[in-house]
């Protein structure tokens, strides 16, 4: 009776009211963003300097495009993970948090396909400049393979093996 009685609790999942459960999940993704802003915003940064080197002027049209996309890249990526902040800071005590962790959450994932993006445009205009050699491609195809890996395949599967149905 007691094994039942465990397996009922665990499917339930927590006791909390839908205040009690948004007010936990903002706190979780609050503390993810901080995260992948503290990365977008040092990659941001240091694009931003680039165009004021001497070696700008030297780079291909090719390379100078990349750059240009990476650095656009980067501002989207900025932009959708600092966008929960606004969000939050428009909509604080208006109760509708619920609907403000679905909004932030979901800016949170393309803030997170934007870095991605950003840092594998980044890595393929580096590598280009410091390399030259055509192995870069999948060089950079294995770290953004290893990228999805880590940050979307890992999740999902464990997401898929461990939740209940």
């Amino acid at each position: 009776m007691a094994d039942t009685a465990a397996g009922a609790e665990r499917r339930r999942g927590r006791n909390e009211t839908e205040e009690e459960r948004a007010d936990r999940m903002w706190g979780e993704l609050i503390q993810e963003v901080r995260v992948a802003q503290t990365g977008v915003q040092i990659l941001f940064g240091f694009l931003l300097t680039v165009v004021f080197t001497p070696r700008y002027a030297t780079l291909e049209d090719t390379d100078r495009a990349i750059y240009i996309v990476t650095v656009v890249l980067g501002a989207c990526a900025t932009g959708a993970l600092i966008g929960p902040v606004s969000l939050h800071r428009l909509v604080s005590g208006r109760r509708v948090k619920p609907q403000a962790v679905t909004w932030a959450s979901r800016m949170t994932f393309v803030g997170l396909v934007l870095l991605l993006a950003t840092m594998t445009s980044a890595l393929l205009l580096i590598l280009r400049v410091a390399t030259h050699d055509g192995y870069v491609p999948y060089l950079v195809t294995g770290v953004v393979v290893w990228y999805l890996l880590c940050w979307f395949g890992v999740p999902l599967w464990t997401r898929h093996r461990y939740t209940s149905r």
